[in-house]
């Protein structure tokens, strides 16, 4: 099979191409390399990836739509595309929300635009987010419930990618699965995730913040469980449409006991302040996996407390401390 990833040097993306071409699957990536967190460490992530056989990349953004079609003029055998990219970041929309737009929505359009091109294409699986079930309060979060009360822009936008994908699965039969990731944590990971910065500051005898007294819940997801679902579910297409399917954990943990797993994980302390949860944060997120267990078998074996010191391992060789 061939493969297209977006996103393919960020931090879920180039472990999906990993996962890819060590099954022997050929993989075309691409991403912009854009400087919200240190290139750096794209550039890390794709040095693992370029000398494998059958891997093949360019930077290129998804909405950019000439370069989009010059992409699927140039690979008419793609079978499957898994698109990864966007604008992450729930807190950053309030920064610069056009970026958003631009990259999730926009982006997505392309995707789907190019997709359609793709007379071989078998299959299209996409990001979507947790953030979607916004001011939901009834847990574990499932497929089923209403999702029309986002708490941020980043969540508004990736809902409209869902509701963009049904249209195009209805106008032109094209086979989509949106997976809604759960907070997703593991090496190489992104700088701006909680995980990652609370371990840059307890190792640099900064302070932390945590909202609520750390008592907000969020569902840990392992990235090498998150792998696991994206592959199977890509690998069994819809017979028609789209589908959505949660992809998580299926378990709500308080942060501070993220904290406490990367304390003793550093051997340091952290210095923590309490602060009231912003407006764009949810109090608690848990997800129903059912549906993703069903279709492929999926089962998430790596909880917090095994992943934390995986990833703190890598922190810790990629940091030098």
């Amino acid at each position: 099979m061939t493969i297209l990833v977006t996103g393919a040097a960020g931090f879920i993306g180039s472990h999906v191409a990993a996962a890819l071409l060590a099954r022997g699957d050929h993989v075309i990536g691409i991403d912009n390399l854009n400087t919200y967190y240190d290139p750096a460490l794209k550039q890390a992530r794709l040095a693992r990836l370029r000398d494998q056989p059958g891997f093949t990349f360019q930077v290129a953004d998804v909405s950019d739509r000439a370069a989009m079609e010059v992409l699927t003029e140039a690979h008419p055998g793609i079978t499957g595309i898994v698109h990864l990219a966007a604008q992450a970041g729930v807190r950053y929309s309030l920064v610069d929300p056009y970026a958003y737009i631009q990259s999730n929505v926009m982006g997505h359009l392309v995707v789907l635009e190019a997709a359609r091109r793709l007379k071989r294409l078998r299959h299209l699986v996409y990001a979507s987010t947790s953030s979607v079930y916004g001011a939901n309060t009834e847990m574990p979060f499932r497929e089923t419930d209403r999702v029309d009360i986002p708490m941020s822009l980043y969540a508004a936008t990736k809902r409209a990618d869902e509701l963009i994908s049904y249209a195009y699965a209805h106008l032109f039969a094209l086979p989509q699965t949106g997976l809604r990731f759960f907070t997703v944590y593991g090496p190489w990971g992104r700088p701006d995730m909680a995980y990652y910065s609370f371990a840059r500051a307890i190792v640099a005898n900064e302070p932390i913040t945590l909202y609520d007294d750390g008592l907000l819940k969020r569902d840990f997801t392992y990235v090498d469980d998150i792998v696991a679902g994206v592959v199977g579910a890509l690998d069994r297409p819809p017979e028609t449409g789209t589908r959505i399917l949660n992809i998580g954990n299926h378990q709500g943990e308080e942060v501070r006991t993220l904290v406490t797993l990367l304390e003793a994980a550093l051997g340091k302390k952290a210095i923590i302040r309490s602060a009231p949860r912003p407006a764009v944060d949810v109090e608690e997120t848990f997800a129903a996996v059912d549906a993703i267990g069903a279709l492929t078998g999926f089962a998430p074996k790596t909880p917090l407390s095994l992943g934390i010191p995986r990833f703190v391992k890598w922190f810790c060789d990629w940091h030098g401390v």
